[in-house]
């Protein structure tokens, strides 16, 4: 069954490619994936039936099942199982699938250029049907279940230019989404009072579930609003007649088969063990009812022929849920019946009507005309269909509504309730066969002064894929046996509650039999009086829609929305710090008080003389800081803050933490001075503000209460510390002596993982906001470049108006091109380049280099490590670009940022998951010991390739920077001003070396 899922939803990923090659004949091809689904159903079908009888018999049979283990510390696997329950519902999703796929396949024009997209969406969406209806973990089932949710709306809003398709997917988007959220609470509560989340072991337990009383009682309610948003019972059965404004395939396939089936399925999971539950029947069948009237009732005003069936389809769901939560063997015979024959007739007539609108251009009944002469063919399947919605002998849908009638027959002998449910569903059943009939009059119907109506002829491939289900709804009613092997082992978890039933086409001449011959005259009067009875729907007052309900809701919390955030998001930073500080010294203050937390009963101000120093040097930078006119130099001195701190790590002992902050200190030094060039130098000139002492006392505050809960959190500590254990894990298990690197790579690797893929996310970020096309990886190299083109500056002028002496003896350096201090240093202008500078950077790179490597892999038992080495790596290139500009920076780093992040992510991926192909877990480490010459004895630690690719990201990283906040301003800036004006910014890059009195 894995393998299904994986074909599935690997088909799903290779869709877009498949019809850029074929086109919309690859619906063909992905046909195929739900179609061998179903075969390998077929064949499993017999292991199934036989599993469930031993498990009857008292054996120790059981359905086909698989589990992989996914995170054991958190209950999560990867479980699944094909119970009977399962494969009635994979019927559905496989084989209706499939055939939907296929007719897709001349539905769609050739030319759609979106169609790539809606089939691997389609496919994706039966393959995320088929995981939820086997999923044996309720989380797991519930991942599922917002994967449908997720498709179902990009599925919906499939003609995005169209505004009503966008917002019905959004209405669709935010009814199941709210459904699906409070179903996740009710599943999280069954789990954790179970102690499992096991499905098939809740079920076995559920006697002593139900017996804990109030909390199944609300989790299961809360499960129960997922089902009734999902299968859009009252009060949310608005979204599905919306949602029309998909395709017809997505309506034939997730509104009438699959998705819409959902929340009946979750229905009939829970219903053998938690139908006697507080809230399921007052839910169950008091919704279920309503819902079966409201539909067919609103189904008999409607004109589009879709409409007509989208709110038959809201009444069946009612009538399906109202019956599969019945309980009893009878009920749950009769509910999977007719789960099976709605799907079969429903689909049918969906894809009936994308023939008719299809060939001629309207749904409207009012207009169409005579097509049941033109397509005879059509015609007959579309009143197969029609006449199994209806409950017309000898089709499935009579078959499974006889049933349906010999069920709540038996429940109207306990009692007036019981005999309310039964004319309900008479009544209910009476709406279905007047709307049956005016489908088919509306679509097919020579009509009386309306012209007949232009209809192409239909491709025999094109009537093929409704034609099957029309023919499986003869087949299965005359021979239904099939079918009710399928169920019967399911029906068999309820109480018997009298004779067992079956699915037969006849029974005898029972009552049953009477309420369908009473159903079908009452509504063939109905139908002929479509015309008065459809005026005097008009004429009665309507109830407010809920609809309507849910659009002044939405509208309510857009105004809030607005409201909020015009008071809140003002545009002010000093307002946000604001807010930000004051909660968060507010609410650590509240708790330490309220919960009386513990602090020390003394400290030390510090260890040593040198500690006073650099601490002392921190204040310091931060009074310089505050008191800086120019944002250069406040820069500079809150580096001094980041350097300060870097000393303490040392003098404390974590040469790793001070090595990774001075390093880190450096980096963020040159993206500000990189960034600070867009801006003024100066800082704005501001007003002394009445707010003054507020914020620096609040400042203050925020420091203070931080080292207040730093103190409190040492005092509280009961245990010893689990980080006594790392250095011995750290050498023993992870073959290093160095622990902040191994605990880095290794015993924490999930931690790293998460926060370098953060990295390259960010990184990419501050690309986007940067560039418009591109990383920038593609401009131009130094060849061709002119030389001394780049930043040409306005010449420096002595006293005599002639070009100073500095550039001078700038261009005579300048002029080495043949043997370069750097490689594109001769395309900067000569009054930029610094001799110095030069001279320094060429002695110094190729060093600074070997250092990052070094760093790398000497990190794992010295100080040092992927991220320290990354970083000096990523200094080396910011000396290049300071002291030869972006063309330099380009030589020296030939490589693109976006290659470098994704080739260390792949590294630290693949690293990851490589010890499953031996055996071992993920992220698991190995020791390798061997002996190489010259090198002698070595001893190799896996993980040492998860750093190399932590060191790739990190190099890449600082690649984006230097090309974002460096060569893209620096080329914006040449552009926009040909020739640069000095505007006072401050600058790292030095200028040529002034020399008074010189001549050229």
């Amino acid at each position: 069954m894995l393998t299904v899922l994986i074909v599935m939803f690997a088909g799903a990923l290779v869709a877009p490619a498949l019809f850029a090659r074929l086109g919309r004949s690859a619906f063909f091809v992905l046909a195929a994936a739900p179609a061998g689904g179903f075969v390998w159903l077929l064949v499993q079908l017999p292991a199934v039936l036989r599993s469930d009888q031993e498990a009857l018999d008292g054996a120790s049979g059981a359905p086909p099942s698989l589990t992989v283990p996914w995170i054991p510390s958190l209950q999560l696997e990867l479980a699944f199982r094909l119970d009977a329950l399962a494969a009635v519902l994979c019927i559905l999703i496989l084989g209706v699938g499939a055939l939907v796929l296929f007719y897709c396949a001349r539905y769609f024009k050739s030319d759609d250029p979106d169609v790539g997209a809606f089939g691997a969406q389609l496919l994706a969406f039966a393959a995320s049907m088929f995981g939820l209806v086997l999923a044996d973990d309720l989380i797991l089932m519930f991942i599922f279940w917002e994967l449908t949710t997720i498709l179902s709306y990009l599925l919906i809003g499939y003609s995005r230019h169209r505004l009503s398709a966008r917002r019905s997917a959004l209405q669709a988007l935010i009814i199941t989404t709210f459904g699906g959220l409070a179903m996740l609470v009710g599943l999280v509560m069954i789990g954790q009072t179970a102690g499992t989340y096991r499905v098939s072991e809740i079920l076995a337990s559920s006697a002593d579930l139900v017996s804990r009383g109030t909390i199944i009682d609300v989790a299961i309610a809360l499960v129960l609003v997922g089902a009734i948003t999902k299968s859009a019972l009252v009060p949310f059965h608005f979204w599905l007649p919306g949602a029309m404004a998909a395709p017809t395939p997505v309506s034939a396939y997730l509104h009438a088969a699959a998705m819409v089936k959902a929340g009946v399925f979750l229905v009939a999971r829970f219903a053998p063990g938690f139908g006697e539950t507080a809230f399921w029947y007052p839910l169950i069948l008091v919704l279920g009812m309503t819902t079966m009237l409201l539909g067919g009732w609103r189904a008999l005003r409607q004109h589009d022929l879709k409409l007509v069936l989208a709110y038959g389809t809201v009444s069946q769901l009612g009538f399906l849920v109202m019956v599969v939560g019945l309980g009893g063997q009878d009920g749950a015979l009769a509910g999977l019946g007719l789960v099976l024959a709605h799907g079969f007739f429903k689909a049918t007539l969906f894809l009936v009507v994308g023939i008719i609108d299809h060939q001629s251009g309207t749904r409207d009944l009012r207009v169409l005309s005579g097509v049941g002469s033109t397509s005879p063919a059509l015609f007959a399947v579309a009143l197969v269909a029609a006449g199994s919605m209806a409950g017309v002998p000898p089709l499935l849908g009579f078959v499974a509504k006889e049933s349906v009638l010999e069920a709540f027959v038996h429940r109207a002998e306990d009692g007036v309730v019981g005999t309310l449910l039964l004319g309900g569903i008479v009544l209910g059943s009476v709406l279905t066969f007047a709307y049956s009939a005016r489908f088919v009059w509306g679509a097919f119907a020579l009509k009386h002064g309306v012209p007949r109506t232009d209809f192409t002829r239909v491709r025999t491939s094109f009537l093929l894929a409704p034609a099957v289900l029309a023919v499986a709804s003869v087949l299965f009613g005359v021979w239904p046996l099939p079918l009710d092997a399928v169920i019967q082992p399911y029906a068999s978890l309820f109480p018997v509650g009298g004779d067992t039933a079956h699915l037969a086409l006849w029974h005898g001449f029972n009552l049953p039999l009477l309420l369908s011959v009473v159903t079908i005259a009452a509504g063939t009067a109905l139908y002929l009086v479509r015309g008065p009875f459809e005026r005097l729907q008009g004429r009665l007052p309507s109830a407010r829609d809920a609809e309507v309900v849910y659009r002044s809701t939405i509208g309510v919390l857009d105004d809030v929305a607005v409201g909020v955030t015009g008071r809140t998001q003002r545009g002010s930073l000093a307002f946000y710090l604001f807010v930000i500080l004051t909660t968060a010294v507010l609410t650590p203050l509240t708790a330490l008080i309220v919960f009386d937390a513990p602090m020390p009963e003394g400290f030390r101000i510090a260890d040593s003389p040198a500690q006073v120093v650099a601490a002392t040097a921190i204040l310091v930078g931060i009074v310089a800081a505050l008191r800086a006119t120019k944002r250069f130099m406040a820069v500079l001195m809150v580096g001094i803050t980041g350097y300060g701190m870097a000393i303490i790590y040392a003098l404390h002992g974590a040469p790793d933490l001070a090595l990774t902050q001075m390093l880190v200190e450096t980096i963020v030094l040159v993206a500000f001075v990189l960034a600070l060039r867009s801006l003024p130098a100066r800082l704005w000139n501001r007003s002394e503000s009445r707010h003054r002492l507020l914020r620096a006392g609040l400042g203050i505050a925020f420091g203070g209460i931080m080292a207040v809960i730093a103190m409190s959190a040492m005092a509280s500590r009961n245990a010893a510390p689990i980080s006594i254990a790392y250095p011995g894990m750290a050498y023993d298990d992870g073959g290093g002596a160095n622990a902040v690197n191994v605990l880095l790579v290794d015993i924490r690797a999930w931690d790293t993982l998460g926060e370098i893929t953060v990295l390259a996310i960010a990184a990419t970020g501050i690309a986007s906001l940067i560039f418009v096309r591109g990383r920038g990886d593609k401009r131009r190299r130094a060849d061709g470049v002119e030389d001394g083109s780049v930043d040409r500056g306005q010449e420096p002028l002595d006293a005599g108006g002639r070009a100073g002496a500095a550039r001078a003896l700038a261009v005579r350096f300048a002029d080495v091109s043949r043997d370069p201090w750097l490689v594109a240093g001769r395309t900067l202008a000569a009054e930029r380049r610094s001799i110095i500078f030069e001279v320094i950077t060429r002695l110094l790179f190729h060093t600074i280099i070997v250092l990052s490597v070094y760093l790398l892999i000497a990190g794992h038992n010295l100080p040092g490590g992927g991220f320290a080495g990354g970083l000096t790596a990523g200094l080396a290139l910011a000396i290049r670009y300071l002291a030869g500009g972006r063309f330099e920076l380009a030589e020296a780093s030939p490589v693109s940022a976006g290659t470098l992040l994704g080739a260390g992510l792949a590294i630290v991926t693949l690293t990851a998951i490589g010890p499953l192909f031996l055996g071992g877990a993920v992220l698991e480490s190995y020791i390798l010991e061997f002996w190489l010459p010259v090198f002698g004895d070595v001893k190799f630690v896996t993980s040492t390739i998860f750093d190399i690719g932590v060191y790739i990201i990190v190099v890449g990283l600082v690649l984006d920077v230097l090309r974002s906040l460096g060569s893209e301003i620096d080329e914006r800036a040449e552009s926009d001003d040909p020739v640069a004006e000095d505007t006072g910014s401050d600058a790292l890059v030095p200028p040529a070396t002034e020399v008074e009195g010189a001549r050229p």
